[in-house]
């Protein structure tokens, strides 16, 4: 039997504290990026990109520790976000981690209930999205990671209007069999965080550059070796072009969910650098926790990272992700700017 779903809590949560086909038919991006995974995992998360609702168990009226029992569990699931808002589609982005702390990789979908014991909602599939770049974009973080995340999951979940805690399950099929993964997730109301949103106007944040640190990259990026994402601070930029706006410490960030998001959107800039411009803003002072986060994610009401703003060329939000994000989200996020 699957232990209680209430009595699971999202251990690796991301906090600062914790923290296109082609008409002939060739592959699409999506496709092209599984190349770059290691060979062992490929078939893995070839098959992942696709879940299908009819996957997965229908719901039946069950609650979501029937659900769970009649599943039966294993692993554990590591969100990678935490700011969910009631009453709207929601991105629910997390990995799948088993009892060696390896990932797990396999179609999965999500389901949620008000309590482990009310009637559960979905499946939701939850594809998944690669997250290893070519090798020329990958960090030395990256390169020497030995058990690298290789892609995230997510799925757009309807939460309800009514604010509060909400018990989440992700399924996920390994070898046909489905394996559950429970979780829990508190919903504020659309109002209660400072967040720009899409629609929203961007606040005109001046972050780090490579002249106002006097030169010293490292000190504005712990990334290695260093991007060329610091040399035009936001404020100057927004509202003349879109904007890619990363927040993320590649070095500092503790949990195993957060992604290698700077290499991706290193990667992206190769394509879209021309029309977008592509900007990285480390997140705590002096690149230290214990000194608080830098004054941009101030202004723009962040307490998590890693979070990705696509400003269009009117200097309004067209999108934002939170928490691990691979190629596939990162560049449907450019899109809606251009």
């Amino acid at each position: 039997m699957l232990r209680s779903v209430a009595a699971c809590s999202c251990a690796l949560a991301l906090a600062l504290a914790g923290c296109g086909g082609d008409d002939d038919g060739g592959a699409t991006p999506a496709e092209d990026a599984v190349t770059q995974v290691p060979s062992g995992l490929q078939e893995q998360v070839r098959a992942a990109q696709d879940p299908q609702k009819s996957d997965f168990p229908a719901t039946d009226g069950k609650s979501l520790q029937e659900l769970a029992d009649g599943i039966g569990g294993g692993p554990e699931m590591g969100l990678a976000g935490s700011v969910f808002r009631a009453g709207e589609p929601n991105r629910l982005a997390f990995g799948v981690i088993d009892d060696t702390a390896g990932f797990v990789y396999g179609k999965t979908a999500l389901y949620f209930a008000k309590t482990p014991t009310a009637k559960a909602e979905g499946p939701f599939p939850a594809p998944a999205d690669v997250l290893v770049t070519d090798p020329p974009f990958r960090s030395e973080q990256a390169a020497t990671e030995t058990d690298p995340f290789a892609a995230v999951y997510a799925a757009e979940v309807p939460l309800p209007a009514k604010p509060g805690k909400y018990a989440v399950m992700a399924v996920t099929l390994i070898d046909g069999k489905p394996v559950a993964a429970p979780g829990q997730i508190k919903v504020i109301e659309p109002g209660d965080d400072a967040i720009p949103a899409a629609g929203d106007p961007a606040p005109k944040a001046e972050t780090d550059t490579v002249a106002s640190a006097g030169g010293d990259v490292e000190s504005i990026d712990t990334r290695r070796p260093t991007s060329d994402l610091h040399e035009e601070s936001f404020a100057d930029v927004v509202g003349t072009k879109p904007v890619a706006l990363l927040f993320a410490t590649p070095q500092l960030c503790q949990s195993r969910v957060c992604g290698p998001v700077v290499d991706i959107a290193l990667q992206l800039e190769q394509e879209y650098g021309d029309q977008v411009e592509f900007i990285h803003q480390e997140v705590y002072t002096e690149n230290d926790p214990n000194m608080g986060i830098r004054k941009p994610l101030q202004e723009f009401g962040l307490r998590s990272e890693p979070w990705l703003f696509v400003v269009g060329k009117d200097g309004k939000v067209t999108t934002r992700l939170e928490g691990s994000f691979g190629l596939n989200a990162f560049e449907q996020a450019l899109q809606t700017a251009l």
